[in-house]
């Protein structure tokens, strides 16, 4: 009897911040994906520096690649485990590590190494999770088998995250009980993986009055129903497809985009229903959003689609515009919101027709369809699936 594939999926996503004064930073996040399945592998190196960066860079990347060539859980930990020495000055391993490998959306094994331990939010409170032992040669590692649900959220760090204090000394303020505290609320709210990690890792931060004496890694996965979100940008380059393009842009489940002047009109007569321009304008640099019943967002084209773009890039990188995305009510704002929480999946249909209105200026048809590109890449690399159709 073949068995029912379950509809959840990962957000996963990641934030680092470098010891003060140093170039590199001494933790390293490998992320593997093969189909329905995930390995996340979050390594310390010892120290701070290049010496560091290295040996958490070798220790995830060995680890994911040992794991994502199919080699068991415990065999790949032995494996690495007895190759990894232990520092003779401080009686430490080289390098920690804590390894999260996703099956089917549907199970999630948990492997730690010295670093600390696991957050599970679930159900908006802290859950405890159960955790076996084995032992190789002289490394304790924690196990963990866990059925997942949707709304987990799990948040793996660094100890440099736990350090944070801003004299250099332990902070008793600051330990794993009362970051559950601060993260529990946080977990309600929608916010993406990357933008938990970004929450999570600016606090820590301030806690270190911007001058961290550790490298301090968050790594944060959580797991949500999928949705599809479909964009409709630019009319077809035939008029005759007008109609074809949006019976198919219609027929999709999920939310629906709709990008453009003339696009928003051809929906609206597809629709048959009156398109009006919103009497408020959140943001002068943004052009008004309209208003469709029956579409869920009907934005501006081009200058709307650069401003998503830019958050898009921006959010892969150091995600420090996520303060003005994630609540603003401007067109642009509120469609990365869309995009960046929401989506799971991503149907994109493309209008090919040249806009007369652009003729005269430096926003032709090449620059359109490159920006168009660029958003589907960086949709990609935070882990949409994307699918693409031309008109």
């Amino acid at each position: 009897m073949k068995m029912k594939k379950n509809n959840l999926s990962c957000d996963i996503g990641y934030l680092s911040m470098n010891h003060y004064g140093e170039q590199l930073c001494g933790d390293h996040v490998d992320v593997v994906e093969e189909g329905e399945n995930t390995i996340i592998v979050l390594a310390d190196g010892l120290g701070s520096g290049v010496k560091a960066s290295i040996l958490s860079t070798l220790t995830s990347k060995i680890i994911s690649t040992m794991l994502a060539a199919g080699l068991g859980i415990r065999d790949a930990v032995e494996t690495f485990a007895a190759t990894l020495p232990i520092c003779a000055e401080r009686k430490t391993a080289f390098s920690t590590f804590t390894i999260l490998r996703i099956t089917n959306n549907d199970k999630v094994d948990i492997i730690q190494y010295e670093n600390p331990n696991v957050i599970l939010i679930r159900n908006g409170v802290h859950y405890e999770f159960p955790m076996s032992t084995m032992t190789i040669g002289e490394k304790t590692i924690f196990r963990s088998t866990l059925d997942l649900a949707d709304g987990d959220t799990f948040i793996s760090l660094s100890d440099g995250v736990l350090y944070a204090s801003d004299n250099g000394v332990l902070n008793n303020d600051w330990s794993r009980e009362k970051l559950i505290e601060y993260v529990e609320p946080l977990c309600d709210a929608n916010f993406t993986a990357k933008t938990l990690a970004s929450i999570i890792l600016d606090e820590t931060n301030n806690l270190y009055a911007g001058k961290p004496f550790d490298d301090a890694t968050v790594c944060v996965l959580k797991i949500k129903q999928r949705q599809t979100i479909n964009v409709a940008i630019g009319p077809p380059q035939s008029m005759k497809d007008n109609h074809r393009m949006m019976a198919l842009f219609f027929a999709k489940e999920g939310k629906h985009i709709v990008c453009g002047g003339t696009t928003g009109k051809i929906a609206a007569e597809y629709l048959r229903r009156p398109i009006e321009l919103s009497a408020h304008s959140p943001d002068p640099d943004i052009p008004p959003i309209s208003i469709v019943e029956g579409i869920d967002l009907v934005t501006e084209g081009l200058i709307t689609l650069d401003k998503v773009m830019m958050y898009a890039q921006d959010y892969l990188a150091d995600n420090e515009s996520f303060e003005q995305w994630s609540y603003k009510r401007d067109g642009a704002s509120l469609a990365a919101r869309m995009l960046f929480e929401d989506a799971t999946d991503i149907n994109m249909f493309i209008g090919r027709a040249q806009n007369p209105a652009h003729q005269d200026l430096p926003i032709n048809f090449n620059v359109k369809m490159e920006i168009i590109s660029e958003l589907s890449k960086c949709l990609e690399k935070m882990g949409k699936k994307v699918k693409t159709m031309y008109f």
